[in-house]
């Protein structure tokens, strides 16, 4: 899965979670939350579509990696690289 996917698959959740944001543009280095209106809860509910989807934890501590969509795919894909 390359850097692309990540951020397609990290904004079809944020659409699932909150269908007013479908299509709509975000910047790599926006806050989700105040760019989309998103609260709390729709960050805890987007880690754990993400830990669903890609079959890993996200532990609690490491979501505010996730607060940008930038972040959010630097932080996939440092998960899912090969070590």
């Amino acid at each position: 899965m390359n850097r692309e996917d990540l951020r397609q698959m990290i904004l079809e959740e944020i659409s699932a979670i909150a269908p007013e944001t479908d299509g709509v543009a975000v910047d790599d280095s926006e806050d989700l939350r105040e760019a989309l209106d998103l609260d709390s809860m729709d960050i805890f509910n987007l880690v754990v579509a993400l830990s669903q989807r890609l079959g890993f934890d996200i532990p609690d501590a490491d979501a505010p990696r996730l607060i940008t969509l930038g972040g959010g795919v630097d932080y996939l894909a440092g998960r899912i690289a090969p070590r």
